[in-house]
């Protein structure tokens, strides 16, 4: 049974474009980090990130929910949007002080090197909205923790919404200048922290989170850097399969800007990999031999791919399963029950690479399809900014409770 989910997990780690599978165990090995540091840490031995969470922000946010501090907290903080946007008044002191100390880059953040990442994005937003949209969200259905989370927590009752949240975490990191004090990035993972933090206060008191999960508290730093692989390590991973020019130059900056995120997120130094070649090994051990479908992560999917069905992509769902399909893969969409649709599958197949070949200026005719897949790309990144009416921003504010029963 052992060596038949080993190849299991193997096969799903080809589809999805990730490195060989190093051993099912959920260990967690570098030889650097972001900073340099190297660790060791073994998740069966009781150290690592499975058995850290938020020193800083978990105490506080179950203060403030006890107290019942949240609701103005979400009234104060919805003007604070931008980096250098003051924090504003009507803050209980005790949460003003926490925002203060944690609403800075980390010392080895190089602004070089975000500079460029955002040029980056920008020039790849084509590619990034369609893997993160139908590829990492998707992915992260799969992900039974991740899946279970969501479900049960008070997100989990209006996707609509909570797709918005998501989405606008990576929207504000693609953004030129997300770092920089007219950027939105660190205030947005910082506001993403503060609701973290919330979430590990209410979820364990969810009967129906509790006789699913196997936490005793949910998002810990292991959780973190497991979404981070299904996010940077999956894209990255994919635009060098699909042969998109990737520069070592844009590679390097692409990953700092994730060590970025994720440290602002509350993921210690130590733990975030210092190349993409330490990322792979991390994901090939922790990702890929976990991906399973739950019953939570099914009907998150189908709600998901629901929600596209509300605005006009100028495609059907049968596309939109096929794409799925195409760019996780065939078990994945098994697993969430997406119904085949074989006309799609064969043009996605064929005109795929060939809108990428066209785009990139290496062939000089357009797909008959060209038209389409670029109005379905640039519809499905509008689709979850807060609920399509807004390019700006999406509000985030910290939960009060679980998904009703």
């Amino acid at each position: 049974m052992e060596n038949l989910s080993r190849r299991k997990a193997l096969s799903l780690a080809v589809a999805l474009g990730l490195a060989g599978v190093a051993s099912p165990a959920r260990a967690w090995a570098s030889t650097g980090s972001a900073t340099g540091a190297a660790t060791v840490a073994d998740a069966a031995a009781g150290t690592g990130p499975e058995w850290i969470w938020d020193a800083a922000a978990d105490p506080l946010l179950a203060s403030m929910l006890e107290n019942g501090q949240v609701p103005a907290i979400n009234t104060a903080w919805a003007s604070w949007v931008n980096n250098n946007d003051p924090l504003p008044s009507g803050l209980p002191a005790e949460f003003a002080a926490y925002l203060q100390q944690v609403n800075r880059l980390p010392s080895w953040a190089d602004p070089a090197k975000l500079t460029r990442a955002a040029d980056f994005n920008r020039r790849r937003d084509t590619y990034l909205f369609v893997l993160y949209g139908l590829g990492s969200g998707i992915m992260s259905t799969v992900i039974p923790r991740e899946a279970r989370n969501v479900y049960w927590s008070a997100g989990g009752a209006n996707m609509q919404d909570r797709a918005a949240k998501t989405f606008t975490f990576g929207y504000d990191l693609a953004q030129l200048g997300a770092f920089e004090p007219t950027g939105q990035f660190v205030v947005t993972a910082n506001k993403t922290r503060v609701v973290h933090a919330a979430v590990r206060h209410l979820l364990p008191q969810s009967p129906h989170w509790k006789a699913v999960t196997d936490e005793a508290v949910p998002i810990s730093a292991a959780d973190i850097l497991v979404t981070f692989h299904s996010l940077g390590t999956y894209v990255y991973r994919k635009l060098l399969d699909w042969n998109i020019p990737f520069p070592a130059a844009d590679q390097e900056a692409f990953l700092h800007s994730w060590q970025v995120a994720i440290a602002l997120l509350g993921v210690p130094d130590e733990y975030i990999p210092q190349t993409w070649a330490e990322a792979e090994k991390q994901a090939a051990q922790v990702l890929t031999p976990i991906l399973t479908p739950t019953d939570e992560g099914i009907a998150l999917a189908e709600d998901l791919l629901g929600l596209t069905a509300q605005v006009d992509l100028g495609v059907t769902r049968g596309f939109l399963n096929e794409f799925v399909r195409y760019v996780l893969s065939d078990q994945v969409g098994d697993w969430l029950g997406l119904k085949r649709d074989y006309v799609s599958a064969a043009l996605i197949r064929t005109a795929w690479p060939a809108f990428i070949l066209f785009r990139e200026g290496l062939s000089p005719v357009a797909p008959a399809a060209f038209y389409m897949f670029d109005q379905f790309v640039r519809a499905l990144a509008m689709l979850f900014l807060n609920k399509g009416s807004s390019a700006t921003t999406t509000p985030i504010t910290i939960p009060t409770g679980n998904r009703p029963g």
